[in-house]
């Protein structure tokens, strides 16, 4: 699905140049008087890993297509705030005040989720209060607010919850058809069989994500309407990114795990039995005999060993040590390995075979401009090594072998006979450290001293109850694309076979949305794809390579302190800190497809008396100029002239 350009891929990139910013004139500080705040734990439960991370990704700013932006404040006040374009200074105004609910400290209640609001159009939005309410507003450009209608969601008994109603949060609008629009919310799945453990680990934490219809003609009441639910999908966690393909008529949702319907079971993982995992002999073989014994019935070595990671495949030939590098030719693409060896006449009894690859097909996909060979002439004393490096093109995908089927080969495949060659392990090896880990996880279980170094007994009791290996090990960047269409539908040409992939930024927020583009991981480098536009619902999505930003998947490894990583169609990105130091770093395009280097800067947006930077947003001037807001605690923040 995201297939890279090589043409577009930059390998002469050589690093970031800092290019510096004047503090004083790029930023622009104002001080709010209704000022938001962060704390909104509710329930005496506790958090599960999704929704904290949920809610330091919770953007509070929304930009309307006038150039308007909002807020709620922490007294639930839904704040306007209208920037003059010629000296960028913002007046603010009270459009309307949520009411306020009112929860006992007694109840365990769920935890409310922070507001949220999206445009539905120039005049009209909807407000989320966090609680389980939504308000639609009409805003006209200038005079008062008016709420046009109040809205409950309501659970229907299908959907197995032990809650009547939940607090959700609002992700997208989208309007289907005059008067009428459609909200994509997010909520906890409470199940009437979830539960927590003795330490209160919150275990298999669920979520959901409605499609609800709006009907904005409908006659004002006294009470709130319910929600009427278009569509449902439950997954592992909360969107990170939602988008309305109009076009189409389908919704994009990003997450870590395909969202489903909850009548569409997921597919089952596999479990290899013992016996699968246990060293298997080959032919002739006997793994009990002793090496005196087995010495006379040595069978052929294979050609290769190899062995794997979850983003690589390292595969290792042995060649006699005199070979020149020159007489080596290896070539990468995406599905195929050509891997050629120049002979030599010599008499040497401790000649081998050499590797005679043509065009042979890989097992599954490589990153041909991450993939890279060496020569090691001393790897030993009669020997070298050439070891290939090949960058998995679908990474956390584990290779069963190194090389695909005979009946896969294309016409041109000239290479020996298919060799199956297991992935190196050395059986002792396997055995030792086997035996070590029942003996450690033996001593754990009885509360015995593993090490003997007299360090204490069992677990640490500060990590009891907290380890989490599927969360440790998981990258919170690896997501999934699932297409929803406006009625529910699954869209013909959705691709559920898709395979995850790494994020590193979505479009800046901004309104109206402009088509989606998505920066994706490829090697060190950041892709941005572009979605085509279609004419019609059946065109399916086609995403297209249009640039690529050299090593930012590198430099953004080491900020680890981000909240918001947003792009600026192909110009830059910006990488938003949060917390104390709330820097902004800006890694700006190569001006050339392909220059060796290319300009950063960083810039203070948040920390000191401003508080934490919790929203960011952009607005186009009416020529075209972008400005950049931020939404602090305490403070309202304008970037101008920084990209």
């Amino acid at each position: 699905m995201f297939e890279p350009d090589r043409s577009l891929l930059n390998p002469k990139f050589n690093s970031y140049v800092l290019h510096s910013l004047d503090q004083d004139k790029a930023i622009s500080r104002y001080p709010l008087s209704n000022k938001l705040s962060q704390t909104n734990i509710s329930g005496r439960s506790p958090l599960s890993f999704q929704e904290v991370q949920s809610r330091i990704r919770h953007n509070h700013l929304t930009v309307g297509p006038n150039g308007r932006a909002v807020y709620v404040d922490s007294d639930f006040k839904l704040i306007a705030a209208d920037v003059d374009e010629a000296t960028l200074v913002p007046s603010f105004h009270t459009l309307y005040e949520l009411p306020r609910p009112i929860q006992a400290s007694t109840v365990d209640s769920p935890h409310r989720e922070y507001p949220s609001a999206a445009f539905i159009n120039v005049d009209n939005l909807l407000v989320s209060d966090g609680y389980g309410s939504i308000y639609a507003i009409h805003v006209p450009q200038s005079g008062p607010a008016r709420v046009i209608n109040s809205y409950e969601l309501s659970i229907p008994e299908v959907y197995e919850s032990a809650q009547s109603s939940v607090p959700f949060r609002l992700h997208r609008v989208g309007q289907t058809s005059e008067g009428t629009c459609l909200a994509i919310l997010s909520s906890r799945h409470y199940s009437n069989s979830s539960s927590t453990s003795s330490k209160g680990k919150v275990s298999n934490a669920k979520f959901d994500v409605w499609g609800v219809s709006i009907d904005l003609e409908a006659m004002s009441q006294d009470q709130s309407l319910q929600l009427d639910i278009v569509w449902h999908r439950r997954g592992n966690d909360v969107p990170i990114f939602v988008a309305y393909d109009d076009p189409r008529k389908a919704f994009m949702l990003l997450g870590s795990n395909p969202y489903r319907a909850i009548d569409v079971a997921a597919p089952a993982t596999y479990e290899p039995a013992p016996d699968e995992i246990a060293p298997i002999p080959r032919a002739g073989e006997s793994l009990d005999a002793r090496p005196s014994e087995d010495i006379l019935s040595l069978t052929r070595p294979p050609p290769y060993s190899w062995t794997q990671t979850s983003d690589s495949v390292t595969v290792a030939f042995p060649l006699p040590s005199d070979t020149p590098k020159n007489a080596i030719r290896v070539t990468f693409s995406p599905r195929t390995l050509t891997v050629l060896v120049q002979k030599e006449d010599t008499d040497d009894a401790l000649s081998i075979p050499l590797p005679h690859y043509t065009a042979k097909v890989l097992w599954d996909g490589i990153q041909p401009s991450a993939s890279f060979w060496t020569w090691d002439r001393q790897a030993e004393h009669s020997f070298g090594l050439l070891t290939l490096h090949l960058d998995k093109q679908h990474e956390g995908t584990r290779w069963a072998q190194v090389f695909a089927l005979s009946g896969t080969r294309p016409a041109g495949d000239t290479s020996e006979d298919d060799v199956e060659v297991p992935e190196t392990l050395d059986p002792s090896e396997l055995y030792l450290i086997r035996e070590s880990l029942e003996k450690y996880t033996a001593a754990l279980q009885k509360g015995e001293d593993a090490s003997g170094l007299g360090l204490g007994r069992g677990v640490p009791s500060l990590g009891e109850g907290e380890m989490d290996p599927e969360i440790d090990s998981a990258d919170a960047n690896t997501v999934c694309v699932t297409w929803v269409g406006v009625d529910g539908s699954v869209p013909s040409w959705e691709r559920s076979l898709d395979a995850p992939f790494t994020l590193l930024s979505t479009p800046f927020p901004s309104s109206p949305a402009p088509q989606p583009t998505l920066i994706v991981k490829n090697g060190v480098d950041g892709v941005l794809f572009t979605l085509s536009e279609a004419s019609s619902p059946s065109d399916p999505p086609e995403w297209k390579h249009t640039s690529t930003f050299s090593a930012l998947s590198f430099v953004l490894a080491s900020k680890r302190d981000t909240r918001f990583v947003h792009h600026v169609s192909d110009q830059a990105v910006l990488a938003f800190e949060s917390g104390t130091r709330g820097n902004v770093y800006i890694y700006r395009n190569t001006a050339g497809i392909h220059d060796p280097v290319a300009k950063q800067a960083v810039l203070k947006i948040g920390g000191g008396a401003g508080g934490s930077l919790l929203g960011v947003g952009m607005m186009h001037t009416k020529v075209g100029k972008p400005i950049i807001l931020c939404l602090c605690e305490g403070e309202w923040i304008v970037a101008h002239d920084v990209l």
